[in-house]
């Protein structure tokens, strides 16, 4: 049976009043936790149709639904590809192309490995990335 819910406030069991847009606003509208190493493969995900791996550490997310505009939040993470405290991955968007209301392109890069500077794009194996706004 279909049914409907409609809620104008959201109470706490204190009696602390919110409002359900605040609820829904501060939700993810998309979220996926993937493997980047030689093809993409999805762990888990909402809202995401696809990872799409454009080459070495260059990566698209495509959403299962649009989102209402594209001046979204992106919100990523990948694994330490060095050794010890010595490493450290960078998750950044994508140098030429504008994240769209399908899709978010990214790159993930080695910023600091084994005691040396660098932006060289790196696959991960763990990648996590979260989508807010409207």
């Amino acid at each position: 049976m279909a049914g409907k819910l409609v809620i104008d406030q959201l109470q706490d069991s204190s009696g602390n009043s919110g409002k359900t847009t605040d609820a829904i606003k501060g939700s993810a509208r998309a979220w996926v936790n993937f493997n980047g190493v030689t093809t993409a493969t999805i762990r888990a995900s909402y809202n995401v149709s696809s990872v799409t791996r454009n080459g070495t550490g260059d990566y698209t997310v495509n959403f299962a639904s649009a989102l209402s505009d594209a001046n979204y939040a992106a919100v990523a993470m990948s694994r330490n590809i060095g050794t010890g405290s010595n490493g450290a991955t960078h998750a950044s968007v994508h140098t030429t192309v504008d994240p769209t209301t399908s899709a978010f392109r990214f790159f993930t890069t080695s910023g600091w490995a084994n005691g040396i500077v660098s932006s060289a794009p790196q696959d991960t194996s763990i990648n996590t990335i979260a989508f807010f706004g409207n």
